[in-house]
């Protein structure tokens, strides 16, 4: 490490000075490819299991399906993060999703049911929330600290154009060859990402007591440790229950299907735009300055993700359609480059496993149980009902939060190295 920061010290642009690390390569690319392959993935299943039984109820069990896991997957690998082989957790979740991914491409030779469908959801869902805990908490233990906001941002970068380039790619190839070709691409890139892991070499966990089993106490000493830090739990809550009522990802078929009548390729590309909003984000705040007042931030973009998502259920034209959902991605990109920097600088190598575990549970909880609060809200009303109403009830969880925690509104990251 201390050659690596000798290594660096002659560029002047933080992201030069990340690029130039090997292991930090190494990471960036393996993220890089199983976000590809993931989101290829999940986008088809969505996909498969609409087409499957045109059903908006089934697209609120999916989201079920895939939050089951979390809580008590998400607490257990946070704590083996801190205990065990970071790569080598993760290296075991992407071999296991890759054997899913591969098991899937058989679909339409084996006849795979709705449930068998949903049971690989929820394997996917169980190696996700085994694999992020361990896999966020690499990173900071391969670069210096200093350069660690530039390295989150480029980090989420690569990881955005994985996200913009899957759903893309999806709608392209099941058109091309149905979802069985859908799968099996994403097979293939899992398998890459697998491979370019290998090559990162990793430190052992600082701090960490040396012990080789994971204990109930473990995972209790992460939760307090969030508990007590004021800002980094009203940033995880804010986030959660504005997608959970926002997030209108699980509705996407639905529209592309019969409301915007754009069929794959549109509910491909329907399925990118919030990505390449974020992306987009991204590259920008790669040369903008360094967002300082975090707090303010935060709600302005949830605010922003709000509006953006009523526009989007209001839509009517596919074009207007991908830029409103491009502009909630940008939203949300500052919302996750904040909390990903507050919540890794702000914590102690030996427990980061277990905080991230946190924070993956809040982003799980906002993910899956929004596309089944959408789903059955849907199933109940209508499809614009659902996303609307979501939209103005994000923009009333700003409200309140604004209000209730000032330390989260007046928060400066400047004050709090």
């Amino acid at each position: 490490m201390l050659l690596a920061c000798r290594s660096v010290a002659e560029s002047d642009h933080p992201t030069l000075q990340v690029l130039q690390l090997p292991n930090v390569r190494g990471y960036i690319a393996s993220r890089f490819l199983s976000s590809l392959g993931r989101s290829i993935l999940i986008t088809t299943i969505a996909w498969h299991l609409w087409k499957a039984t045109d059903s908006y109820f089934y697209l609120g069990v999916l989201g079920v399906v895939e939050f089951l896991p979390v809580i008590p997957v998400s607490l257990y690998a946070g704590a083996a993060a801190d205990t065990f082989d970071r790569k080598r957790i993760v290296q075991v979740t992407q071999a296991i999703s890759l054997c899913v991914a591969a098991a899937l491409a058989t679909t339409e030779w084996l006849g795979l049911d709705v449930p068998m469908i949903l049971a690989a959801a929820f394997a996917l869902a169980t190696t996700s929330s085994f694999e992020n805990p361990a896999g966020s908490a690499l990173l900071p233990s391969l670069i210096p600290r200093a350069l660690f906001p530039s390295a989150t941002v480029v980090s989420s970068n690569v990881r955005n154009l994985a996200t913009v380039s899957g759903p893309v790619a999806m709608g392209f190839l099941a058109e091309a060859g149905g979802v069985s070709l859908a799968y099996a691409a994403s097979s293939a890139v899992m398998l890459g990402s697998f491979g370019a892991l290998a090559f990162v070499r990793t430190p052992p966990v600082e701090g960490s007591s040396g012990h080789r089993r994971v204990r109930l106490e473990m995972v209790r000493e992460g939760v307090r440790f969030v508990r007590a830090q004021p800002v980094v739990l009203s940033s995880m809550t804010l986030d959660m229950f504005a997608v959970i009522f926002a997030g209108a990802t699980a509705l996407l078929p639905v529209y592309a299907d019969e409301i915007l009548g754009v069929g794959e390729r549109g509910y491909g590309l329907l399925s990118a735009s919030m990505s390449l909003g974020t992306f987009a984000m991204a590259a920008l705040l790669l040369v903008l300055p360094p967002i300082r007042r975090a707090g303010r931030a935060l709600l302005v973009a949830v605010v922003l993700f709000g509006l953006a998502t009523i526009v989007f259920g209001l839509s009517r034209s596919f074009p207007l359609s991908v830029a409103a959902f491009a502009i909630a991605g940008m939203a949300d990109q500052v919302s996750m480059v904040t909390r990903s920097i507050v919540i890794q600088l702000s914590t102690p190598d030996a427990l980061r496993g277990r905080v991230n575990s946190v924070n993956m549970i809040f982003i799980g909880a906002s993910n899956e149980l929004g596309a089944a609060e959408s789903g059955f809200l849907a199933a109940l009303t209508s499809a614009t009902f659902s996303v609307v109403a979501g939209g103005f009830a994000c923009l009333g969880v700003a409200g309140v939060v604004a209000a209730r925690v000032p330390s989260l509104r007046h928060y400066d990251i400047i004050d709090h190295p």
